[in-house]
């Protein structure tokens, strides 16, 4: 079964940064992992089926990845630095490595928990500009949505890392969810231990909205850079 679904059309670079516009287009994409008539179906950006396209749409709002990094003042300097020109990170072998083990961890979530891979990127309800792709997403009957995301770790986890939760607390309040199953597979020198271990994130207003409130500071520095 295939839908229509919204992308954005702007022109590429920081100066349409926050100017996109939409346009209903006859883009055709498998159906995420929701109910038919789920309202979630309206607020996909991309199914993430085109990388570049993805990562267009991703570079024109704040995303996860840009919140998780956001704590303090001089965080939203370096997030808007880098939103405009771009991370000289380009990768290493522990990210090759969560790359490669992604899609095994995947198949264990869903297998396990029920919750099916995702590729897709979504905008909140209410602001176009704030996005996520969550790992894994789920529509239980009643309309609860669940979300999951992995990671791969070369370390013992006695908690989830701080800048973990800012992702997934973003990613709930974009998708709507509940609560989030953060899902991560340890590894020593790149050979996986045991099975992924996971831990349930409940869903928290407060820092919900602290982190509305910085992504509103980071959409103003780039406003400012890019006017």
């Amino acid at each position: 079964m295939q839908i229509t679904i919204a992308t954005y059309v702007s022109s590429v670079g920081p100066p349409a940064l926050f100017g996109a516009a939409w346009e209903d287009t006859r883009v055709t994409a498998p159906i995420p992992p929701a109910h038919p008539a789920s309202p979630l179906l309206q607020r996909v950006v991309t199914d993430g089926s085109d990388r570049m396209a993805w990562m267009r749409a991703r570079a024109r709002g704040i995303t996860a990845t840009d919140v998780a990094k956001l704590s303090t003042p001089r965080s939203i300097e370096s997030a808007a630095f880098e939103k405009l020109h771009g991370s000289r990170f380009t990768g290493n072998a522990f990210t090759e490595h969560g790359k490669a083990r992604e899609p095994e961890i995947a198949a264990w979530v869903l297998s396990e928990h029920g919750i099916e891979p995702s590729r897709a990127l979504f905008h909140a309800e209410f602001d176009v500009r704030h996005l996520a792709t969550p790992d894994g997403l789920v529509e239980r009957s009643g309309g609860t949505v669940e979300l999951a995301e992995i990671k791969t770790t070369n370390k013992v986890w006695r908690s989830i890392p701080r800048n973990y939760l800012r992702q997934v607390w973003w990613q709930q309040y974009v998708l709507g969810a509940e609560r989030t199953l953060m899902v991560w597979e340890r590894h020593e020198n790149f050979v996986p231990v045991g099975d992924p271990e996971c831990r349930w994130i409940e869903r928290d207003e407060n820092e919900i909205a602290r982190l509305v409130s910085l992504a509103g500071q980071l959409i103003d520095v780039l406003h400012a850079r890019t006017s």
